[in-house]
């Protein structure tokens, strides 16, 4: 099929078997995109990771219409924080830190109301969903185990927030050799200058961590695609 998405540092190459080709979307989480969650406790600005949904939307509907794989993770932990290293609880001297009550329950905590994915990206029945309890989405997950079940080796990655988890989940599936493709207008962070130095550096010196490309640039090869099988032999 030869299916290239225009990229940098240069094309990214799809799978022949486009099924091999996951969406994944990291912690799109009321807890870091709404007043009242964890983001804002920290004194985020969180209208600025809203303005990565529509185009997410969109390219989750893209990937929906192809019946391609969508994987959403949530990053939380058990109600009793057994799996909340000190470290990672105790950083940090914001107004709310993990397991305290906020606005919307308990922050951070599995099943609580802010733990909930935003209602415009919530999953659909078959779409796998992964709690994780660090930053990146293979620690302490089954991810890797359910990506190799399924044959995917490229991912297109996506999410919140562009320099920590999604980074790094990146870099986790990298060293795992997937073949990863950033969506530049699907990924932010509370602080534009973070996100540009971490597109610089996935892409430096030849793609060293995977691809960037902007979500327009990948809906077209998708129409391409869909043109390609509607058109007689």
């Amino acid at each position: 099929m030869g299916l290239t998405i225009t990229a940098l540092p240069y094309e990214y190459t799809l799978p022949d078997d486009l099924s091999k080709l996951a969406l994944v979307i990291i912690d799109m989480q009321r807890d870091f995109m709404e007043p009242g969650g964890f983001g804002d406790a920290l004194g985020n600005d969180v209208t600025r990771l809203q303005a990565i949904v529509p185009a997410l939307k969109e390219l989750l509907a893209a990937f929906r219409a192809l019946g391609l794989p969508v994987i959403h993770t949530i990053e939380c932990h058990q109600p009793d924080l057994s799996d909340c290293p000190p470290a990672k609880l105790n950083r940090g001297k914001g107004s709310l830190k993990i397991g305290d009550e906020g606005p919307m329950g308990r922050i951070l905590v599995l099943g609580e109301p802010g733990n909930g994915i935003i209602p415009d990206l919530a999953p659909l029945p078959g779409e796998v969903v992964i709690t994780k309890p660090g930053k990146g989405a293979f620690y302490a997950t089954p991810l890797g185990a359910i990506l190799a079940e399924r044959g995917i080796t490229h991912l297109l990655v996506t999410g919140v927030t562009t320099e920590v988890c999604v980074q790094t989940t990146m870099r986790e599936a990298n060293d795992r050799g997937y073949e990863c493709l950033m969506v530049e207008d699907c990924t932010e962070s509370y602080f534009p200058e973070f996100k540009q130095a971490t597109l610089d550096m996935v892409r430096a010196q030849g793609g060293i961590v995977g691809w960037t490309a902007p979500s327009a640039n990948v809906l077209d090869t998708f129409a391409a695609f869909r043109a390609s099988e509607a058109s007689p032999v």
